[in-house]
């Protein structure tokens, strides 16, 4: 796995955060690996069996192949003519096939769970932003992805 460390700063949380009050304590930092993925930082910590990881990282790799994320520029990919792998499928008919994968596992998760579940997995977003950026409670997202992560892997029959 690639590593990319740095430190950071850790903030306290209250009502002092943000108003241009100082906290009296020292501050402290943490190194963090910016090259780890939230589903693999939570699998390391214990929170996710490998079931769940796997299944996270299939669903991952379907948005991935299926090309869902914004593009901002211009693809320069050489064209291929001949298709080598993958049961001889073309490469639109793999792309089309990680498509129709990636939006049978969404639904597979349930309305209300997609939300957090493309926010970690796909978006890459920590758990603490996503539950914030969802007007979640503290704290309730683990839970919420587990869900939705059990979902998904009956999808990809993981077992």
């Amino acid at each position: 796995m690639k590593r990319e460390l740095v430190e950071r700063e850790l903030t306290p949380e209250g009502p002092s955060r943000g108003q241009g009050i100082k906290d009296p304590r020292p501050s402290r930092t943490v190194t963090v690996n910016l090259a780890e993925s939230p589903l693999a930082w939570l699998h390391a910590r214990g929170h996710l069996s490998d079931q769940l990881r796997d299944a996270g990282e299939a669903l991952r790799a379907d948005y991935e192949r299926a090309q869902l994320s914004a593009s901002i520029t211009m693809r320069w990919d050489p064209v291929r003519v001949k298709s080598t792998g993958d049961r001889g499928l073309s490469p639109n008919e793999r792309q089309i096939a990680a498509r129709q994968r990636f939006d049978g596992a969404i639904k597979a998760a349930g309305r209300g769970l997609e939300d957090i579940l493309w926010r970690v997995v796909c978006a890459g977003e920590a758990l603490p932003e996503a539950e914030k950026a969802l007007g979640w409670p503290t704290r309730s997202g683990k839970l919420v992805l587990k869900i939705a992560l059990e979902r998904v892997a009956d999808y990809y029959r993981i077992a």
